[in-house]
C-alpha cells in the first residue's frame, strides 16, 4: 500500500468517525454528552481538513500517489 492510499484511508475513516459523532450527538438527550460529542467532533474536523490538504499535496507532489 502507497503512502498516498494510506493517508486516503486515513482520511476515509476520519470522515466516517466525524459523521458517527454527529449521530451520537444528535441522539443523545444528555446536554453533557452533547457537549462532549460536539467537541470531539470539532477537533476531528480539524484533523479531516489537515488529512485533506495532505491528500491533495501528495496528488501535487508525488502523481505515482494519485490514484
Amino acid at each position: 500500500m502507497t503512502v498516498g492510499s494510506q493517508v486516503k484511508t486515513c482520511y476515509t475513516s476520519i470522515k466516517g468517525i466525524e459523521a458517527g459523532l454527529g449521530i451520537l450527538r444528535a441522539q443523545t438527550n444528555e446536554a453533557n454528552a452533547r457537549n462532549a460529542y460536539h467537541e470531539t467532533e470539532a477537533l476531528i474536523s480539524e484533523i479531516k481538513q489537515d488529512l485533506e490538504k495532505q491528500v491533495l499535496k501528495l496528488a501535487r507532489e508525488e502523481p505515482q500517489y494519485n490514484q
